[in-house]
């Protein structure tokens, strides 16, 4: 992998990250997304806040990003830019759209959980392990209510699942455990509302 194009890629997915959609979507509705709920620029405080569709379509949008974070190396190469380890690459732009996210340099680094960024871009090329987180955060929601019990569980998978399905020692499997590291970390708040019985349920 050459450093320059490790480059190109993490600043191009760092900005896709750095999107802050959330906070567009709820400030179109008239509302402060950091001054509502949770305050978290996240798609659930924007349904929270703005309604069903605004807070799907944030999603998407997030999602979105991290798909397109994860995917420009292969396209690029589809048309003929010949870069070499561009499943590092994606790896890279991925990592960059999350940490883009968490900290989007357009809202003075308040971000939210990476939840929706990181869906979006497992889709890319991790696309079984993140079925299977799906599976799990629709089961763990729909019995809890609780999102962040469905989200932290859903990161969770990705590490138990991704050695039976790409190897222990393969690139998906380190990402997997990372990834789930740090969205885990990113609910610490959340955990401590549910040990405190002050976390909300989602109605």
């Amino acid at each position: 992998m050459n450093i320059i194009h490790a480059i190109i890629f993490g600043t191009a997915g760092y900005l896709l990250g750095a999107i802050p959609f959330a906070v567009i979507i709820a400030r179109s509705k008239g509302v402060d997304i950091f001054s509502y709920g949770s305050g978290n620029p996240g798609a659930t405080n924007v349904k929270r806040a703005c309604g069903k569709t605004a807070g799907n379509l944030c999603f998407c949008l997030d999602a979105l990003k991290g798909f397109l974070a994860a995917i420009l190396p292969v396209w690029a190469n589809m048309l003929g830019a010949g870069f070499g380890g561009v499943q590092t690459l994606c790896v890279v732009g991925l990592l960059a759209a999350i940490v883009g996210h968490m900290y989007p340099i357009f809202t003075k680094f308040r971000g939210g959980k990476g939840v929706s960024v990181t869906i979006g871009g497992l889709a890319a090329f991790m696309w079984a392990a993140i079925l299977i987180g799906l599976v799990i955060w629709v089961a763990a929601f729909y019995s809890t209510k609780y999102v962040s019990v469905a989200s932290i569980l859903m990161a969770a998978s990705l590490p138990l699942s991704s050695p039976f399905l790409y190897g222990f020692n393969s690139v998906q499997t380190v990402l997997a455990c990372f990834l789930a590291v740090v969205v885990i970390y990113k609910h610490k708040s959340n955990i401590q509302r549910l040990i405190n019985g002050t976390e909300n349920r989602f109605k």
